[in-house]
């Protein structure tokens, strides 16, 4: 555990800890006491501290309001078996995945300092509100925005990096109704797709909430071109076992790099399994689940982990899929993560930082 603070921290006076009960915490609606800042100007990134948790204010001409300069980035905290250290799962991942974003939305780079070290920072300083029930977790989110009081259509020459956490429990509290999206489109060709841009969450509510309004609880995204091949579905990346291989869309410009679709290639592949990284047409899934193929189709992201699909939609037909209790790979490849993350099991990758 560090002993010497990598940036000035300001303690709040008054936790909120003994307020909530992080055990039960709904997602995302709860925040740990303190965050940490940053600011970007002459083009160094200065300041960085750690303060008290609260409102910030900004001027109604921040570009980022205007202009959707804001990219950020979602991990989690687990709490060790041992009851007392905390293990922090491949940050060393989304730190790349920032950058990446940040490059594509002509944001500076972060440094590892910051970023990482940040994290860690807070984690020491809040360590107590990582909850400790099972499927809980403390998520991690590290964003950065333009703040240049500024209408003009420009990249900003100012931006503010912050890290919050949030104790949390599952994102889905039962498995996923999904319809496949053949008319709106979340990503093309040359896009954002693969940066983890506000804006794409903003481009997908519109239909998401549509496909809630028929029952569904998330939407697979199709190719936006012909709507043909399978992308991603709504917060995870997507996949299938169909005779036994493990298949999901390989990624691009207009699919999410995810860190959980990363983790289980590597673990399957480890297993000895088939894995098919390559364009899965629309047809196929459903001709699969048609002539009983289809053995599991499941979400894989930082907030779902792993998220069963129940049933899948297309053209007005829903298909039922195989039962939760006969999918043997989820159901397993979970398992060994949320080992690996708490500390169970050895971990062979080298993914957890243990504080």
């Amino acid at each position: 555990m560090q002993t010497v603070a990598l940036f000035p921290i300001q303690k709040t006076k008054h936790s909120k800890l003994h307020e909530v009960d992080i055990n039960n915490a709904p997602f995302g609606k709860v925040f740990s006491d303190h965050i940490l800042i940053a600011d970007y100007v002459e083009g160094k990134w200065r300041d960085a501290r750690i303060v008290p948790y609260g409102d910030i204010t900004i001027s109604p001409a921040t570009s980022a309001l205007h202009y959707g300069q804001s990219i950020f980035e979602g991990l989690k905290a687990d709490r060790h078996i041992n009851g007392k250290n905390i293990c922090l799962f491949r940050p060393e991942a989304n730190f790349l995945r920032m950058n990446i974003s940040a490059e594509r939305m002509c944001m500076p780079s972060i440094t590892e300092e910051i970023f990482i070290g940040g994290i860690r920072e807070l984690l020491n300083l809040d360590r107590d509100w990582v909850p400790t029930s099972q499927g809980c977790s403390l998520y991690i989110r590290p964003f950065m925005f333009a703040t240049d009081p500024y209408i003009g259509m420009k990249p900003s020459q100012t931006y503010k990096f912050m890290i919050f956490t949030s104790p949390v429990g599952a994102y889905y509290s039962a498995p996923v109704k999904v319809k496949v999206e053949q008319h709106y489109t979340r990503a093309v060709k040359g896009g954002t797709g693969y940066a983890k841009f506000s804006g794409n969450y903003a481009a997908s509510m519109y239909p998401t909430k549509l496909a809630a309004q028929q029952g569904y609880d998330q939407i697979i995204w199709t190719d936006g071109q012909t709507h043909q091949f399978i992308e991603e579905a709504g917060t995870m990346n997507i996949m299938f076992v169909i005779d036994g291989k493990l298949i999901t869309p390989a990624t691009g410009d207009s699919i999410l790099k995810g860190v959980t679709r990363d983790s289980v290639l590597t673990i399957a592949r480890q297993w000895g399994m088939t894995v098919e990284e390559r364009p899965v047409p629309v047809a196929e899934v459903i001709d699969a689940i048609k002539t009983k193929r289809l053995q599991e189709a499941f979400g894989a992201g930082t907030a779902a982990t792993i998220a069963h699909i129940s049933v899948i939609g297309h053209e007005g037909v829903d298909y039922t899929l195989p039962p939760i209790h006969e999918r043997e790979f989820s159901n397993k490849v979970y398992r060994e993560l949320y080992d690996i993350k708490h500390g169970i099991k050895p971990d062979p990758y080298g993914w957890v930082h243990v504080l």
